[in-house]
Formats: structure tokens, C-alpha cells, sequence
């Protein structure tokens, strides 16, 4: 991919991987991006302003109050003057500071001032990686909206061995490609393409119990729903996220009602309703239990217990029927094994919704419980089907769509 015309702000943080960022300088020119470097404090201790100067071909920014920086251009023009925000090495410091909100140098600023993605390469002793303070601030970055390259294995300058030896130039280029390959802005609460709509989102699976410690469930791990939550509230848009028992964490800036059986889903949907779009991605199952135990099941030398099933209400359609506070925009997943279009074509029809978002789950896909998704939005007017994504980059596109559904009337 060329990046011709990309400009990348980057922030280079103190350790010995910092060696690296000058030769990430050569590869992101090389193929046509300029770079505005950002040397912080510690930053300086491992590679000079000089020589990142000189690969960058620009001056390199390192202070927070200089006065020719800030008569010139600022730190929030300089937060907002590139297409993407890189973060090599991102240290167990910086990627506190950034957790947290804190802003007491130029780069901390930078990142909190920022209106573009922010990614990330980690890089640190491995003690300090796996420290329960800093997957906590991964995880909170990660809920930000905030892309991570890395950590890898790897011995370590330390001389330890583990996660946290930061990946290589040439896979941060791919990171940045992937990165820049759809929009990188990030609007302001309220202001984006969803701003003033409400959005209610169905996401995991149900458990419909057994007895007290045995429920019927399915495989879905959530992160395809979650990601159009946060997709969505991104975008601007209010979300009320229903969700079923995962193992994910509640995205930030989203509204979330935890259930874990079918009915439990339905009656959170209902109660949210009325909203402008319906977006039921969670893996209902389709049965329960009628006459589930009140106790644990024993074994017994009578034989297998008999269970008796009824079937579970259908939130689709039960949303897409209402006559009254019926979304605007009511779309359905279908995940299917076999037959994929076919099944979403009838599904469609069936459900009387708007559109379907249909995926191939077979075991040998990955889908269910990974990270990339193969989808094909099936609609009245046809078929779309994309390519292997990951399932952030399927919920930023899923976002898009919807946004187009208001702007031209019907489903894109």
C-alpha cells in the first residue's frame, strides 16, 4: 500500500526499542508518508534529535512550552496536523499517562489533544508488560478506541525472555497501512454521523439454565457486537448495549444492560425501545429448558433425565413486527454453516427486517470466538459481501452503512 500524501505524527518514548523508530522514519518515507517527529525526555536518552531529524527530514518536536513551537503551530495543531498518531515505543509510562489522562509533557498532551487513531507498540521488560496495572491500562486504551501493534516474545535487552519485546518496523508499517486504509478521525461526542441517534445493540450469547449450574449456550464470544457498540458511539451515536454473558469488557461511552437468557434479552430490548436502529447481533438460542431443575441434576440408575423445551421468543422479529416505535433501521445476523446467502436471503424475508449480516461459523472459520469476521450484508435491493476483516474494521464499516442508510434513504 502506498501511503503517499499520509502524514504521521510520531511519538518516540524512552527505551532501548527506540533504536527502532529510526528505522520505521526510513520505511514510512519510503513509501511516500511524511513523519513529524516527537522526541520525549527519556526518549532522548536512547536516540538523538539529531538523527531523528535527519531520517525525518523535519525539526523534531520535544517541548511542551517552547515558544517557537507554540507560536508556530501548537500543541493542539500538532495533536491534529497528522492522519494517524504513532506511539514507538509505547512505554509502560506513556501508556499510563495516555490511560489515565494525564498531560504533563508534550507527548501525554499530544495524545490526549488528538483528534486521529492512536496506535500503539508496546515495548517494555516483561514483569512490567504483565503487571496487572498495565493490562488494565491496555485494556481501558483498548475500550478508548486506542490500536495496538505487538508486544512479541523475545529475549530482551534485560536479558529476560517473554512478551514485550516490540514487534518490528516492518509490522508497524503494516499496522499503520491497516490503520490508514479507512477514516482515522475521531469526532467529538455528539458530532459524528450517528450524532442524535439512538442505537440498541444485542450482542454474546444467552445461557438458558438447565438446573442452577447447567445452561444450554453457544460458542459466541461477544466481540463483534461489543465492536459495533463502540463503533457506533464513536460515531456519535447514543447506544444501549444488551448484553449476554462474555468474557469482553463494556465498551466506554456506552450504555450496557447485562442479561443472561433470551427472555432477559427481550424484555432489555423492550425497554429501551423506542431507538433509530435495531441492531440484533447476539447468538440467541433458540431453545430453552421448560422444565429446568430446581436443584442440581443427580446421576441416576434410572436413566437420563428427560428434558422438556419450548422455544425462545425471536427478538428480531418481535423488533421488526412492532407497529408502533419499529426502528428506522432494523438489521439481523445470520450465523450459518452452510448455505450462507440462502438462508440470510430467507431470514430476511422471514423477519421482515431491513438487513442481515450474514457469516460463515463453521469450527474451521474461526469466527466464533475470534478475531476477523467474513460478512455479507444481504438486503431487498442484494447481495455485498467483503473480505476478511477484522472485526473492528467490520464494525467501523457496519457504522458507515448506517450512516449512508439516513443520508440516502435506504439500506447501501
Amino acid at each position: 500500500m502506498s501511503l503517499t500524501g499520509k502524514r504521521v505524527l510520531l511519538i518516540i518514548g524512552g527505551g532501548i526499542a527506540a533504536y527502532k523508530a529510526l528505522d520505521l522514519i526510513r520505511r514510512l518515507r519510503e513509501r511516500g508518508a511524511s513523519v513529524l517527529p516527537v522526541l520525549t525526555a527519556a526518549g532522548k536518552q536512547f536516540v538523538t534529535p539529531l538523527s531523528v531529524a535527519s531520517l525525518a527530514g523535519v525539526s523534531v518536536h520535544e517541548d511542551l512550552f517552547s515558544l517557537t513551537e507554540e507560536a508556530s503551530m501548537g500543541h493542539i495543531e500538532l495533536s491534529r496536523a497528522a492522519d494517524l498518531v504513532v506511539v514507538v515505543p509505547a512505554t509502560a509510562d506513556l501508556i499510563a499517562k495516555a490511560a489515565n489522562g494525564l498531560a504533563n509533557d508534550l507527548a501525554s498532551t499530544l495524545l490526549l489533544a488528538t483528534d486521529k487513531k492512536v496506535l500503539m507498540a508496546p515495548a517494555m521488560n516483561v514483569r512490567m508488560w504483565l503487571h496487572a496495572a498495565t493490562q488494565r491500562n491496555v485494556a481501558q486504551l483498548e475500550r478508548d478506541g486506542v490500536l495496538f501493534v505487538g508486544p512479541a516474545d523475545g529475549e530482551m535487552a534485560c536479558g529476560e525472555f517473554g512478551p514485550g519485546r516490540m514487534v518490528e518496523p516492518l509490522d508497524i508499517v503494516a499496522a499503520i497501512e491497516k490503520a490508514l486504509a479507512s477514516s482515522t478521525v475521531i469526532p467529538l461526542p455528539g458530532n459524528g454521523p450517528l450524532a442524535g441517534r439512538k442505537i440498541i445493540i444485542t450482542s454474546g450469547p444467552t445461557h438458558e439454565p438447565i438446573d442452577p449450574v447447567r445452561y444450554i449456550a453457544n460458542r459466541s464470544s461477544g466481540q463483534q457486537g461489543h465492536a459495533i457498540a463502540k463503533a457506533a458511539a464513536r460515531a456519535g451515536a447514543r447506544v444501549v448495549l444488551v448484553s449476554g454473558p462474555v468474557a469482553i469488557p463494556d465498551p466506554s461511552g456506552v450504555t450496557t444492560h447485562h442479561v443472561e437468557t433470551a427472555r432477559e434479552m427481550l424484555a432489555a430490548v423492550e425497554a429501551a425501545l423506542p431507538a433509530d436502529i435495531f441492531i440484533g447481533a447476539a447468538a440467541v438460542a433458540d431453545w430453552r429448558v421448560e422444565n429446568a431443575g430446581a436443584q442440581k441434576m443427580k446421576k441416576s440408575t434410572s436413566g437420563m433425565p428427560s428434558l422438556q423445551f419450548a422455544e425462545n421468543p425471536d427478538i428480531l422479529a418481535s423488533v421488526s413486527a412492532k407497529s408502533k416505535d419499529r426502528p428506522a433501521l432494523v438489521v439481523g445476523f445470520a450465523a450459518e454453516t452452510e448455505n450462507v446467502i440462502a438462508y440470510a436471503q430467507d431470514k430476511l424475508a422471514r423477519k421482515k427486517c431491513d438487513l442481515i449480516i450474514a457469516n460463515d461459523v463453521s469450527p474451521e472459520r474461526g469466527v466464533m470466538g475470534g478475531s476477523k469476521n467474513e460478512v455479507h450484508l444481504v438486503s431487498k435491493s442484494g447481495v455485498e459481501s467483503w473480505p476478511l476483516l477484522d472485526k473492528d474494521e467490520v464494525a467501523r464499516r457496519l457504522v458507515d452503512t448506517f450512516s449512508a442508510h439516513f443520508k440516502k434513504g435506504g439500506v447501501a
